[in-house]
């Protein structure tokens, strides 16, 4: 497993998704530079790959650059890096189609069954568009695992109500677009 930490990955992942939907090129160096600017602190750098229109986000530490600052093909363990698709829908203008499809779900959930079951939901939206650039409904096992572990709890704050009702909100959230969670 790589040294680098988690929440430094995440958030290098949401700046780099914040920078490829930048609105001018100015914008979009700015989120770079925040985001170099934090790997920078880990003793790690980043690149973004291209592959058939797909973007992937790689973190690897700098102990890899030679003085040029071009990667020492022998000097590394691929290991140490971390690669995180972007690929998502691929394209910043789908990304927002996601996004808005998402906060529609949350905005059903809060009207059909109230702002406990909608406070979840939209933490949820906000999860599946921000992190991983997807519709709810395609979100996998192991990533409403991380929602329900990690990112609910640090960042939305929930009650003890919502928690107590969460895999009650999860359902309601999927059954919007009739689907069931994995």
């Amino acid at each position: 497993m790589p040294d680098l930490d988690p929440e430094v990955v995440e958030e290098a992942e949401r700046l780099t998704r914040l920078a490829l939907r930048a609105s001018d090129d100015g914008e979009a160096a700015a989120y770079r530079e925040r985001r170099d600017a934090l790997l920078d602190e880990a003793g790690y750098a980043a690149r973004e790959r291209e592959d058939d229109g797909a973007v992937t986000l790689v973190c690897y530490p700098q102990a890899w650059l030679d003085e040029t600052g071009t990667i020492r093909m022998n000097a590394f363990d691929p290991d140490e890096a971390v690669e995180r698709s972007l690929g998502g829908p691929g394209d910043p203008e789908r990304w927002d189609d996601v996004a808005e499809h998402n906060r529609g779900i949350a905005r059903t959930v809060h009207e059909e069954h109230g702002s406990v079951h909608g406070e979840t939901a939209t933490a949820l939206a906000a999860f599946a568009s921000n992190h991983y650039a997807k519709p709810i409904e395609a979100l996998t096992r192991d990533e409403l695992a991380e929602f329900r572990e990690e990112y609910l709890v640090r960042n939305a704050w929930p009650s003890a109500e919502q928690l107590d009702r969460l895999a009650e909100s999860l359902r309601y959230a999927f059954a919007v677009v009739d689907e069931e969670p994995p």
